[in-house]
Parts: structure tokens; C-alpha cells; sequence
């Protein structure tokens, strides 16, 4: 997303009735991609205990997705951060959970987390990697 131009839900609500965002970016075609995946994977470093704004951002334009025939049932989510404990992620899988609930066919099916991760690099022969590549394979 750090290359995509998605700029902050004006609350406008107009989505609801056109399944349209109003505002002209880059977060319009990832939206119907979302809404036409079979599964869902996002995919956010945590940055103070919380998914980065980018994915945040683009979750709130997810709006017009609500009253959609959306596809996807399944939602998946990785996460690095520099701190390596396991309740580090929990404030990102409360935020993507909160986000899941609002679609009742949807389901947030598994958190994958790899802590101590700050540099790039950092993953390579984590077991946490792994882990995600066999995830992927099962889905």
C-alpha cells in the first residue's frame, strides 16, 4: 500500500447507496479486487500495538463493500513488529477483527505473527515465515 494513494474516508456515507466511493484514488480498485477475492489476507507491520495507518486507511474505504454480494468468507492476517511477544499483535487483530465483524459471511480465520522483525532482513529463516508459506499453501 505504500505506493498506492488512499486518502481518509470522509464519512459521507454516499458509498452505501452507489457501492461507490465518492473520493477518486487508488483505494476504489483495491476495494473491488477485495470484494471479488475468495480470501482475504492483509498484511501489516504493527506500529504501537496497532496496524499501520495505510491498511487502516484503506479499511475504513472498504465502506462500499457493506451492502455488496462481497466473496470473501475467509480473512487471514500476518503481522511483524520489533518486539517479539505474543500479545503484541493483539491490538491489530482487535482492529482487523472489528473489521471482519462487519461482514456477516466473514470470519477472521487465523493471525500469523513474526516479532522481532526491524530491518529488512530481519524474517529470512524465521520459523514464522514458514508457518505463513504452508498457511498460504492451505487456503
Amino acid at each position: 500500500l505504500r505506493d498506492k494513494t488512499i486518502n481518509f474516508c470522509k464519512g459521507c456515507l454516499a458509498c452505501q447507496k452507489t457501492m461507490q466511493c465518492v473520493i477518486n484514488d487508488d483505494a476504489n480498485a483495491i476495494t473491488a479486487k477485495i470484494g471479488q477475492a475468495d480470501v482475504v489476507v492483509l498484511a501489516t507491520p504493527v506500529y504501537y500495538y496497532g496496524m499501520c495507518g495505510q491498511l487502516k486507511t484503506l479499511l475504513d474505504r472498504a465502506n462500499p463493500l457493506f451492502p455488496s454480494d462481497y466473496r470473501f468468507r475467509e480473512v487471514y492476517l500476518l503481522a511483524t513488529a520489533a518486539e517479539d511477544e505474543e500479545d503484541t499483535v493483539a491490538g491489530t487483530r482487535i482492529g482487523v477483527q472489528g473489521w471482519v465483524d462487519c461482514f456477516d459471511k466473514a470470519e477472521l480465520k487465523e493471525t500469523l505473527f513474526c516479532g522481532g522483525v526491524t530491518d529488512t532482513g530481519d524474517i529470512a529463516g524465521n520459523a514464522a515465515l514458514e508457518k505463513a508459506r504452508q498457511a498460504g499453501k492451505n487456503i
